[in-house]
């Protein structure tokens, strides 16, 4: 699509919002019903779609990107229409006699940028969201996730006039395209070097954003940890979709004394979960391109691999590896791995990682198996990061009851459920004054009496 067609295309947008069409709160549930319904009617193909871009079984499919997408838009049917009302508020004395209440309206014309990692999922359910609060929205997939992003198109077409909801495909020249016109909110999924030149574009044009990026999402396991369980569920989170996942954990902070027993009990997970040879597991994913499985690669180091390592050009496959006795100084930690390499470091004293943690990028998830009170306690209370789990992982973006999204340089905004609702809304504040009577401290003349009347009222 040319610059002058999505600049007309996104012109037809803003006349479909001014016409009023998407404040009407049944017309919002009704359009999310009909997302839902034609979600439901091409589940096939959509998880074809997922399989044709980065080997995604049915069952992952279904469990990480439409079973999720589904989710969030059944919540959001369920309580839009109470999201939508206004909020009262208490009013100051000196406001009397006034109501005060918070309205919530939609931003407008929104832009949703999502990434190829989980394509379906961080496309449509950001798109519940803004429709749930009644924006009209321009949906760019990433070009990556080509299959996928033609069932997207496929759906939002049948569903959506393109006045309301429409897709732009394409790749570096359709972002740039977008991100020059004036939206009224952007919502942007993935690297942080394309999230900076996002934030770039939405300054010039003083437009509110959400970017929801990535980072080195560390997994601190302690002495105290169940490490037979810490390896099953890390294993599960750090190999799931091939570790291109932003909230996998990048890498292990494991205590020294245990650290022999957690790499035998991973290595033993692998195959469990996995099998003996996970190349050629039919529901054991692929890295999206070449360009990133050459990455990936690069950052192996041979002599550090304690299991996996192998890998296919020709499938853009990698095995699940685990590298041991890793420094911070190593290649692997100087970048996001997004990737299925688990690096292993290890530490003697709890308090000095929390401590040279604070000193990191504050990353977009932190992992902590502990039975250990205090380490809880000092991880959740003095850290600084997106969110996570306590002996888990990955979970805590699975519910439409928390807000999910990063801090610092992982990102900034949240969504799903309410703060999604939140996110693509700005809230007014309207006082409603009666005018039955009018105090007259406000007005000059000034007196002393009014003064201390004043005082009184604001105090």
């Amino acid at each position: 699509m040319t610059e002058a067609e999505i600049k007309a295309l996104l012109e037809k947008q803003r006349d479909f919002y001014k016409s009023g069409a998407t404040l009407d709160i049944k017309f919002r549930i009704g359009q999310l019903k009909k997302l839902y319904s034609c979600i439901e009617k091409y589940e096939n193909e959509i998880s074809l779609a997922l399989k044709a871009d980065l080997g995604k079984s049915n069952f992952e499919g279904f469990m990480c990107e439409i079973g999720m997408a589904l989710s969030e838009i059944s919540y959001m049917i369920r309580h839009t229409k109470r999201f939508a009302k206004r909020k009262a508020v208490k009013t100051p004395l000196a406001q009397f006699a006034s109501k005060s209440y918070r309205q919530p309206i939609p931003y407008g014309n929104t832009l949703i940028m999502s990434p190829w990692n989980y394509p379906f999922l961080l496309t449509i359910g950001p798109l519940a969201n803004a429709i749930a609060a009644g924006n009209t929205a321009i949906l760019k997939p990433s070009a990556y996730s080509k299959n996928t992003s033609v069932i997207i198109e496929k759906i939002i077409l049948e569903c959506f006039s393109p006045e309301y909801i429409s897709v732009v495909t394409g790749g570096r020249n359709e972002n740039k395209a977008l991100l020059e016109q004036k939206f009224d909110f952007v919502f942007f999924t993935g690297s942080q070097a394309v999230g900076k030149e996002v934030l770039h574009h939405t300054a010039e044009h003083l437009t509110p954003a959400v970017l929801e990026l990535g980072g080195k999402s560390p997994c601190i396991v302690d002495g105290s940890a169940n490490i037979e369980l810490a390896a099953r569920r890390i294993v599960f989170g750090k190999y799931l979709n091939c570790g291109q996942t932003c909230v996998a954990p990048d890498y292990i902070l494991c205590e020294k004394s245990v650290k022999d027993k957690f790499i035998a009990e991973v290595v033993k997970q692998i195959e469990l979960q996995y099998g003996k040879d996970p190349l050629n597991n039919t529901d054991y994913g692929k890295i999206i391109n070449e360009k990133h499985f050459m990455r990936i690669c690069g950052l192996i180091d041979k002599e550090k691999v304690v299991y996996g390592g192998k890998s296919d050009a020709e499938t853009n496959q990698i095995e699940p590896t685990v590298m041991d006795n890793v420094t911070e100084s190593d290649a692997v930690m100087q970048e996001e791995i997004f990737g299925p390499i688990m690096p292993i470091l290890t530490f003697d004293d709890f308090d000095k990682i929390v401590d040279h943690l604070k000193d990191k990028d504050k990353p977009l998830a932190l992992y902590l198996f502990s039975h250990n009170k205090k380490h809880i306690n000092r991880v959740t209370r003095e850290l600084s990061y997106g969110g996570g789990c306590i002996n888990d992982v990955i979970i805590h973006l699975a519910t439409s009851e928390m807000g999910f999204g990063g801090v610092g340089e992982s990102g900034m905004g949240s969504y799903h459920g309410k703060d999604g609702f939140d996110a693509f809304s700005h809230y007014k504040s309207i006082v409603d004054k009666k005018t039955f009577i009018d105090l007259p401290m406000r007005y000059q003349p000034y007196n002393k009496f009014f003064e201390k009347l004043l005082r009184i009222f604001l105090k």
